[in-house]
C-alpha cells in the first residue's frame, strides 16, 4: 500500500491525500461504509459503486469467522471474490466486538476467549489467529488485534489495557511479517493506538505505534462513552506524534460534526454505522440539518428529501412518501434512508478535500458545521 500526502490545509492540520492498493485508489479524507459481515446493509454494491461513490467499505473479522466462516471464504477466494465487490476493502480485527461482548468474554496474555452471539459456542482469538484470520478473508487493510478500553475506565485499568494491546501489537506484527496474503495480493496491516482519556497513555501509545514503521496507523477506543471534547483532546495528541506521510483512520466516528473536526484535526480516514443505522431508524442527515422522517411534519412535504442532494434518491422521492414508507414500515424506505445518508458522507469529505485543496478548509467548516447538526 502506498501513501501520497497531496496537500495540507495552511490553517489546521487537515490534509488531502491519496491511498493506492491493489484493489484500486482512495482519495482521503474517505468515509468507508460499513459492510460488517460483507454487506452494507439495505444497499446493493451498484448502488455503492455508482450513487454513493464509495472508494473502500469496511468487513468485520468477528463475524466474516463466525458467518459464513473461513472455509467458505477461502473457497470463493476470499472477500472480494465472496461478495463481488472489487474495490479496495478494510477489516477490523474484531477486537471492538469482543469488548462489546464484556458479559460473555474473558481476557487472558493469550488473547480472548468468547462465546459465539449466535449460537453460544466458545472460541478464542489470539494475535496469531486474527492476522490468519484476516489474511483469509483477504481485504486491503487490516487492523491489528488490540483490546477496545471503555471511554471511562480508569487510570489502572486502561494502563494495564494499553500494556496488553502493546504486547499483542508485537504478536500481531510477528505473524503479519511471517505470513502473506493467500490470493497473490498485498495487503497492509495498520497498528491501533489506544489509552482511553489519558494523555500520557495517548502519547506513549502513539509513540509506540509510530515506531513500528507500518503503512498507516488507526486511532481506536474513541466515541466509546468519553466526552466529546476529550475525543478532540486525544486525537490532537496523538496526530502530533503520529507520522505525517501515512494515513490516520479514525475508527467507528461519528457525526458529520465528528468527522470534520477530525479532519482539521488531521484525520484522513473514517468509518462509522450512524448513516445507516440511523437511517434505518428514520434520521436523515442534510447539508441543512438532521430530520426524523417519522414525525407528523413531514406527511404533507412534497419537496425532494433533499434539494441538490448527494443521491439520486435525493430528486426521486418526496419527504411526505419516505413518511409514508417508515410509517407503513415498508423495507424501501431503509433502502432509501442508507442511500442517502452514505451519499451525504461521501459528499461531505469530498467537500473537504476539495476545500483543503482550494486552501479554505476553515472558514467552509465553519460555515458549514452549524447547519448540519441542527435538528429540523
Amino acid at each position: 500500500m502506498q501513501f501520497e500526502l497531496q496537500y495540507t490545509d495552511s490553517n489546521s492540520n487537515a490534509r488531502a491525500g491519496l491511498i493506492t492498493t491493489d484493489h484500486g485508489q482512495i482519495e482521503t479524507p474517505i468515509f468507508m461504509p460499513v459492510g460488517t459481515q460483507g454487506a452494507v446493509k439495505a444497499v446493493h454494491f451498484t448502488e455503492l459503486e455508482n450513487d454513493i461513490k464509495a472508494q473502500i467499505i469496511l468487513g468485520n473479522t468477528y463475524h466474516l469467522y463466525l458467518r459464513p466462516g473461513l472455509d467458505i471464504l477461502r473457497q470463493s477466494g476470499g472477500l472480494h471474490k465472496f461478495n463481488g465487490w472489487k474495490h479496495p476493502i478494510l477489516t477490523d480485527s474484531g477486537g471492538f466486538q469482543v469488548f462489546s461482548l464484556a458479559a460473555n468474554r474473558k481476557l487472558t496474555e493469550e488473547g480472548a476467549i468468547f462465546r459465539s452471539h449466535i449460537d453460544g459456542s466458545k472460541h478464542i482469538f489470539t494475535p496469531e489467529s486474527v492476522m490468519d484470520i484476516e489474511r483469509t478473508i483477504g481485504a486491503d487493510i487490516i487492523m491489528a488485534f488490540d483490546e477496545c478500553t471503555p471511554g471511562d475506565a480508569d487510570y489502572a485499568y486502561a494502563k494495564k489495557s494499553l500494556d496488553l494491546t502493546e504486547r499483542w501489537l508485537d504478536r500481531c506484527i510477528g505473524r503479519f511479517n511471517s505470513t502473506e496474503c493467500e490470493y497473490g495480493y498485498k495487503q497492509a496491516l495498520f497498528p491501533i493506538v489506544q489509552g482511553c482519556v489519558y494523555p500520557d497513555l495517548r502519547k506513549r501509545a502513539a509513540e509506540n505505534v509510530a515506531s513500528k514503521g507500518a503503512d498507516g496507523n488507526a486511532i481506536g477506543g474513541l466515541a466509546v462513552g468519553e466526552p466529546t471534547g476529550k475525543m478532540y483532546e486525544m486525537i490532537e495528541v496523538v496526530n502530533e506524534i503520529l507520522p505525517k506521510d501515512k494515513p490516520r483512520y479514525l475508527m467507528g466516528v461519528g457525526t458529520p460534526a465528528n468527522i470534520l473536526e477530525a479532519i482539521e484535526r488531521g484525520v484522513d480516514m473514517f468509518d462509522c454505522i450512524m448513516p445507516t443505522r440511523n437511517g434505518r431508524n428514520g434520521q436523515i442527515f442534510t447539508k441543512n440539518g438532521i430530520l426524523n422522517m417519522r414525525n407528523q411534519k413531514w406527511a404533507n412535504d412534497f419537496s425532494p428529501i433533499e434539494e441538490d442532494g448527494a443521491s439520486v434518491v435525493d430528486t426521486l422521492y418526496s419527504k411526505a412518501y419516505l413518511r409514508h414508507l417508515f410509517i407503513a414500515n415498508e423495507i424501501l424506505a431503509l433502502q432509501i434512508a442508507s442511500i442517502h445518508n452514505l451519499a451525504f458522507y461521501l459528499w461531505l469529505v469530498k467537500e473537504a478535500r476539495k476545500h483543503i485543496v482550494a486552501g479554505d478548509f476553515v472558514a467552509w467548516k465553519g460555515s458549514i458545521i452549524d447547519a448540519i447538526s441542527r435538528r429540523i
